[in-house]
Parts: C-alpha cells; sequence; structure tokens
C-alpha cells in the first residue's frame, strides 16, 4: 500500500487545488505513474445549480475533457438510465465489468469495449452529503483487465480523494445558489462573510424598477401554471437584458424586479446610466416582439411599466437577526418606486428621471414636471421616443 501512501501524501503537500479540473488531471498522472494500467478515468460531479446538473470530467493520457449536463434531462436521459452512475447512485457499491463481450445493455461500456478497452470500474465518492451523483470510474486496455491489487489500490485511492473534491463541490453549490438567488455581485459579498445585520456601503447606481400591469387581473382569471408561465416569461427576458447590459437583478417582488447599474463595478455615474437606458430600450424591442407572438398564439399580452432613476444608495443587509437580505435602500430607491406609479397614471411603459436623463446623450421625450407621492416638489420626467 506504499504507493497509495505516496498518494496520500501528494494530495496534502503537491496536488493543485485551485480547480477540480487540474486536480483530477494530477491524480490520475499519479495513479499511472505508480504503477496501475488506467487508460480512461471519469468523474461525475452534481451540483445544485437551477440549469447544470453537474460536470463529467473524462480524462485520458491524452487529454482532459469536461461535460455539463443539463438539469431538466439529466436524470431522464438515456445516457443515465442505462449507465454505471445510476447503478451506484442507487446501490451505493461499486460497480465493476469485465469488457470481454458485447454490452448491449450499457452504449458506453460498449462504446469502450470498442475502443480497446478490457475492463472498467466505478466506485462512490466517500461525501458526507450523499444525495448526489459523486463517482469515479477507471477503465483499462491491459489484456487481463486489473488485477485484486489495483482494484484495492483504486478504490482506496478515491477515498483518498474524496473529501477534496468534496470541498470544491460544496463551494461551488454555495457560489451558484448565490449567484442564483441574489446575483453574482451581491453573492460575492456575501461570500466574503458581510453579512452583519445593518453593515451597508453607500454606491452610486442607476436604478431599474420594473412590473407587470394587468397582473392582479391575469392571476383571478388563469389557472396558476399558466401564471407562472408568463411571469417566468418574463422575468427571464429581464435577467438576461439587466446582465448583459452590465446590471443585476437583485429582487423578484411579486410581479416586480428591482435591478441596479452600479457605477463601483467599473464604470462612472455616466456609463451606469447610459447602459441602465440601453437595456430599457432592448427590453422594449424584445418584449414588443415576444407580445406579437403571443397575440398570433391568441395570448394575452405582457404589458409593462418601466421605472429608471440614478442616485446613492444604501447596498448592504437588512432584515431580522436570523433571516436578512441583500438589497438597496434609500431615497433613490423610492423615488424609482413612486416613478413606476407614475408610469402607470399616466399610460407610459418607460419613464425616465430628470437626473438620469441629463446623463445620457440620447434624445429624450419631456413629459414636464409631475408630483410624485411623498415627494414634495413635482419632478420633472422622460420617457424613450415612440
Amino acid at each position: 500500500m506504499k504507493r497509495t501512501d505516496d498518494i496520500s501524501l501528494w494530495l496534502a503537500n503537491e496536488a493543485p487545488h485551485d480547480t477540480v479540473k487540474e486536480l483530477f488531471a494530477g491524480f490520475c498522472q499519479k495513479i499511472v505513474r505508480s504503477g496501475i494500467p488506467v487508460w480512461r478515468a471519469s468523474l461525475g460531479l452534481e451540483v445544485l445549480h437551477p440549469e447544470v446538473s453537474g460536470w463529467q470530467h473524462v480524462w485520458t493520457d491524452e487529454n482532459q475533457l469536461v461535460r455539463a449536463a443539463d438539469r431538466a434531462t439529466a436524470a431522464t436521459s438515456e445516457s443515465y438510465l442505462n449507465s454505471p452512475t445510476r447503478f451506484v447512485d442507487e446501490t451505493a457499491q461499486p460497480f465493476r465489468r469485465r469488457l470481454v463481450a458485447p454490452c448491449l445493455d450499457m452504449p458506453l461500456l460498449e462504446e469502450l469495449r470498442l475502443t480497446g478497452a478490457s475492463d472498467y470500474v466505478m466506485y462512490p465518492l466517500a461525501f458526507l452529503d450523499q444525495t448526489r451523483t459523486a463517482v469515479v470510474s477507471f477503465a483499462t486496455r491491459e489484456a487481463q483487465g486489473f488485477d485484486a491489487a489495483s482494484l484495492e489500490r483504486l478504490e482506496m485511492a478515491a477515498r483518498l480523494l474524496s473529501p477534496y473534491l468534496e470541498r470544491h463541490v460544496l463551494r461551488r453549490i454555495a457560489v451558484d445558489l448565490l449567484d442564483t438567488y441574489v446575483g453574482p455581485r451581491t453573492g460575492q459579498r456575501i461570500i466574503e462573510g458581510r453579512v452583519d445585520r445593518g453593515a451597508v456601503e453607500m454606491i452610486e447606481a442607476a436604478i431599474w424598477f420594473a412590473d407587470l400591469r394587468g397582473f392582479t387581473l391575469l392571476s383571478e382569471q388563469s389557472p396558476i401554471p399558466e401564471v407562472l408561465a408568463h411571469l417566468n416569461a418574463w422575468f427571464g427576458t429581464i435577467g438576461e437584458v439587466v446582465e448583459a447590459h452590465g446590471g443585476e437583478v437583485l429582487k423578484f417582488i411579486g410581479d416586480a424586479v428591482l435591478a441596479i447599474f452600479p457605477t463601483s463595478a467599473g464604470h462612472d455615474r455616466v456609463a451606469a446610466c447610459r447602459m441602465a437606458l440601453a437595456a430599457a430600450q432592448e427590453f422594449g424591442r424584445r418584449t414588443d416582439a415576444e407580445n406579437d407572438l403571443r397575440r398570433s398564439a391568441g395570448t394575452a399580452a405582457l404589458v409593462h411599466g418601466l421605472a429608471l432613476h440614478v442616485g446613492e444608495v444604501a447596498y448592504g443587509n437588512v432584515g431580522a437577526p436570523h433571516r436578512l437580505d441583500f438589497t438597496v435602500i434609500g431615497p433613490a430607491v423610492n423615488r424609482a418606486s413612486r416613478l413606476l406609479d407614475l408610469a402607470k397614471r399616466l399610460d407610459q411603459q418607460v419613464l425616465v428621471s430628470h437626473a438620469l436623463a441629463r446623463e445620457v446623450s440620447q434624445p429624450l421625450v419631456d413629459l414636464g414636471r409631475h408630483q410624485l407621492r411623498d415627494v414634495e416638489r413635482p419632478q420633472r420626467v422622460f420617457t424613450l421616443p415612440k
């Protein structure tokens, strides 16, 4: 077992731990140099992401490929249902097969057999969390396959590798969940430890506030699955447009969306305002096109209101001791909310505050001065040209 001890020391003292790809490649090379005749190795790790089920790392002595699995189809795909991975997931036991005859029940093994593999073994990784796929497999082209000593060493090597891989998986899950639920910029701050209640920083940002009109009527008259489909389609367009223009969606509030384009993300005030306005224009074009498709299909159009403002906001944690919300607050956010109310009263899809309008060079339509609720003086507002 001395060579397995060598792998243990290598993992603790020399292995590259920056990425799973580097770690797994180094691990496989170490296995081969220890005398185990591995031709191909595969690592399957499931994560917790709304779109990606997980990643498969496939290593050979020539290269390493990394493949993502789509969450929507991963568990029902033929490649999974007829695979050693499914067997290991369901039994928590190793899987081994000598590839000396056609493997018609498992296409992957037949593919490996046809490319010269003679033996295949897969081990479950000894993760503390056993609810998600975590497996490693090895194949050889040696005619006699893996002997008993090689199998014993491979199983022990997999157990030694497990805790290092689980650290990567847990961090990936944490980052993905924060990106998904609070956004990448906010998620990074939380990962860095900024979780003290009331701890905020003052930043300047262009503020995007949008909501759906007629959503209450839609909710009353349509089945819930249909309402959710409409809402997710609309939210999806906003998310794509805001992120494409350098902004970040902070929260979904019922049928409303709050997003910011911060000046502290490498952009000055003018750049942030221009990005927010460009996002609003693209959003309008996309929703118009999507509504044309809805009408042609006999589905009601989704009408929205959108307010754009710019100002200083407090960006950080508010809430109860055990339930925090990372958000933006301040007079600028309040004014954006009041602008959204005004947009509905004026029957305008987009309203732009005077503060943001004077930062952009694009011509806007001046709608004059209007009173905003709870704001002392009438405010000059603008909209986009037709």
